[in-house]
């Protein structure tokens, strides 16, 4: 997919046009002007969750998005990858494959119907030329650690020979259990990391969702440090709250990014925050910005 720098958006009228054309009609929503983004160091890609931003159309966010440096939409599935492919967006993580959150690969009862959906998915994945395809562990439900581990393991060894096959990587997001999701079984990286060790292969990674897991093991320098030859993307959001990720929660995200580009991570950040400022572009943009490092 096409990087849009931005002297080449500066320069590009078309462009400038849409965005200004989804600006003026979107209220609350950035007014052109405030569109207009400093020159980015572009080492980090950077992404966004269409579901943050469900006042824009999938349409309007990549022209918006891509006016701020973003590259890519998070969480589309096939029915939407044309759309992103129009703008020359990428679709960093994808889904459509999954259940729900809750039913996942942890739980026998669902491996048949799991099994089935990824193995008609992940061709679709890697014919329209992208790479991960999100899962989820599901609810413990009562189940230990181990038990949930042996689950996921015999469910997700059959998948691996198909994803091994068209390069596609099975990425399991990290969820906290003690706000958001309940009772997730996927809840700490180190769960996590120890099922990639199990499956030992390069075709499952880990969505590392950085407000989850300040919010429940915290320490997020240390376990990106520690877990990062699992990780295939980063989510992020501010703490409390899930909002802005800027100086109003208790994470500083400039230090985050740096002990992320340390490790030599070359993959996709996801903006998953949900705006609670008026100004909701405007938000975004400062993210994109807070994480440009």
């Amino acid at each position: 997919m096409a990087n849009l720098s931005r002297r080449s958006a500066i320069k590009s009228v078309v462009a400038g046009t849409a965005v200004a054309g989804v600006a003026a009609k979107l209220s609350p929503f950035a007014k052109a002007a405030e569109i207009i983004t400093p020159a980015l160091k572009g080492e980090m890609k950077q992404s966004v969750s269409h579901w943050c931003f469900s006042e824009l159309s999938l349409d309007q966010l990549c022209i918006t998005g891509k006016g701020i440096g973003l590259t890519g939409i998070d969480l589309c599935g096939p029915k939407e990858w044309p759309i992103l492919k129009k703008h020359g967006m990428a679709s960093p993580i994808c889904n459509s494959a999954e259940i729900n959150l809750t039913d996942g690969f942890n739980d026998k009862r669902f491996h048949t119907m799991l099994i089935q959906n990824y193995t008609e998915v992940i061709p679709l994945v890697a014919k329209a030329g992208h790479k991960n395809l999100i899962c989820f562990s599901g609810s413990r439900r009562g189940m230990d650690d181990e038990t949930g581990l042996k689950n996921c393991e015999e469910s997700l060894k059959q998948l691996l020979p198909l994803a091994e096959k068209h390069g596609v990587v099975l990425v399991m997001e990290l969820l906290n259990s003690k706000k958001d999701h309940k009772d997730y079984q996927c809840d700490r990286p180190y769960w996590g990391a120890e099922l990639a060790k199990r499956l030992g292969s390069e075709h499952f990674k880990l969505l590392f969702d950085i407000y989850h897991m300040q919010v429940q093991v915290g320490d997020i320098i240390q376990n990106i440090n520690d877990f990062h030859p699992y990780i295939a993307h980063y989510h992020t959001a501010g703490v409390p709250g899930r909002n802005e990720i800027d100086n109003t929660q208790e994470l500083y995200y400039p230090a985050v990014m740096k002990a992320i580009k340390a490790t030599g991570y070359k993959g996709f950040i996801g903006q998953e925050f949900v705006p609670k400022q008026k100004d909701k572009i405007a938000s975004l943009k400062q993210a994109v910005q807070i994480c440009d490092v």
